[in-house]
């Protein structure tokens, strides 16, 4: 190839050096790996409650999807530098409303989630701890805005991006896409006689739209992560058809979210990505860090057409700019 770009042009040998040190120099930047590793609360297991991953572009920047409520706080050890923090919407599940003490508490299909950090979130604590920003669609900027500076910290450091726009963080573009699901803000994390009349209601305040996030890094891959969703348009119109995401990361659980067979769906005819990984399976999905027969997580990757890998907790899996899983799969 670079024979052959010598021939083709009219330059000097010392341009010819120059343009073929820059298309090796482009081909190892491109070479390099986006890494995703999941945050459980069992080392090397998919459990009831994962959801949370830090997926680390090639140029460092580490974004926190999902932190939940296994991710033991600001001081869990697993998070290292944390340059942004994702929420798809504002269950307790995924902003966390209580996490796990540690690791390996509980077991893997009741996992212990004793610690209570009502109204912050884990969320808040994390992006405080970490001066990180939270980048989130809807009306949810402002909740975290006002969160942030009750606790002394910048509400600037919340940050909104809508359908059909981008924010950078680092090396990596941030979008959000729609997801059909619920998005309401419990009484508990807003705290207060309005947040005890809105339980007593059984009611909880407006959120806007949940969403799902579509990500671009550096190496050029293109990862979908779904949130809680069922099946939309947007799923091929928007992930598959406008951005091309090659690699999915899809909310299987059923009942509150796509069930493995519609999740299959989505991936095998709506996105056609390169790779998928489930995420919220809400069961105890592996035992040993192998699948559990029967289960649907089990279920989900018999039914995709593409390779599927399990986000066992703790194991960082890295992916090309085609997302193919070159290591950790």
């Amino acid at each position: 190839m670079h024979s052959n770009f010598m021939r083709k042009t009219g330059f000097s040998s010392v341009l010819a050096a120059a343009a073929m040190a820059g298309l090796c120099l482009a081909g190892t930047a491109q070479a390099q790996t986006v890494k995703v590793t999941p945050l459980g609360s069992h080392d090397g297991e998919f459990c009831l409650f994962d959801r949370a991953m830090l997926l680390e572009d090639p140029d460092g920047t580490r974004i926190l999807y999902d932190a939940g409520r296994t991710v033991a706080g600001a001081d869990d050890a697993r998070l290292g530098k944390v340059d942004a923090l994702l929420v798809s919407h504002m269950h307790g599940d995924h902003v966390g409303d209580r996490h796990i003490p540690g690791t390996g508490t509980g077991a893997c299909n009741k996992p212990d989630v004793s610690t209570a950090v009502l109204p912050d979130t884990n969320t808040v604590n994390i992006a405080l701890a970490k001066d990180a920003a939270i980048v989130t669609g809807s009306e949810m900027p402002k909740f975290f805005a006002g969160k942030l500076k009750s606790l002394g910290g910048d509400p600037k450091k919340s940050q909104l991006v809508r359908f059909g726009a981008s924010r950078k963080i680092g090396g990596v573009t941030i979008t959000t896409v729609p997801a059909v699901h619920s998005n309401g803000i419990a009484g508990g994390m807003i705290g207060g006689t309005l947040g005890d009349l809105l339980n007593g209601a059984g009611l909880t305040a407006y959120a806007g739209p949940p969403t799902g996030y579509v990500l671009t890094f550096s190496n050029g891959l293109v990862a979908y992560l779904s949130g809680d969703t069922g099946v939309t348009a947007e799923q091929k119109t928007v992930v598959g058809d406008q951005y091309g995401a090659e690699l999915v990361v899809m909310n299987i659980g059923d009942t509150y979210t796509t069930g493995p067979t519609e999740a299959a769906f989505v991936v095998n005819d709506l996105i056609k990505p390169a790779s998928v990984i489930p995420s919220h399976a809400n069961e105890q999905a592996t035992e040993g860090g192998a699948v559990v027969a029967g289960s649907r997580t089990d279920q989900f990757m018999k039914a995709v057409t593409v390779p599927a890998h399990l986000p066992l907790s703790g194991r960082t899996m890295e992916f090309d700019g085609d997302g193919a899983c070159v290591t950790g799969c």
